[in-house]
């Protein structure tokens, strides 16, 4: 199965985590003080928000897999339809250990494939790095050239900087 991916930055955290329990009648999977993500079965969404970006809305979609086999299956898709993708292999991203990609459809809103098999107790933080390296570090994307600031997660060419 398959999951769809929202990610929306916010303003202030604690009110939307209120909002968004009660839109879904369900308390967060997962609450740090930066970020909440509701694992939503029905419809089957992956919902997070977080405070870190340069402004509020839609950060960016995805499809999250179950498996690395379902993972692969919609990058060849990608390849064939010749989407432009960032590929970002494994990396430490939010508060996930994942293998992701990233396309960018026509508009420029950036898309994230990605499969998760684990989590992780610090934002960013990759295996064996001190959590000050891993804060600035182990982001999931390497700054790109952008009106908006660098944050985590977002693919590096000519997709925008997204955080997950």
């Amino acid at each position: 199965m398959k999951r769809f991916h929202v990610h929306l930055h916010v303003d202030d955290l604690e009110k939307n985590v209120s909002f968004y329990s009660q839109l879904f009648a369900r308390e967060p999977a997962r609450v740090e003080s930066d970020y909440a993500k509701w694992m939503l079965d029905d419809p089957p969404v992956n919902f997070a928000i977080s405070t870190r970006g340069a402004g509020h809305g839609v950060d960016h979609f995805g499809i999250q897999t179950e498996s690395a086999e379902e993972l692969i299956v919609l990058k060849s898709r990608a390849e064939a339809a010749s989407l432009v993708l960032e590929d970002q292999g494994e990396t430490s991203c939010c508060y996930a250990r994942s293998d992701k990609y990233w396309i960018t459809d026509p508009q420029g809103l950036a898309w994230e494939h990605f499969h998760t098999p684990g989590a992780i107790p610090v934002y960013g933080e990759s295996h064996g790095a001190s959590a000050n390296e891993s804060a600035t570090s182990a982001c999931c994307s390497p700054s790109i050239e952008t009106s908006a600031p660098a944050n985590c997660c977002a693919p590096t060419t000519t997709f925008p900087t997204r955080c997950c």
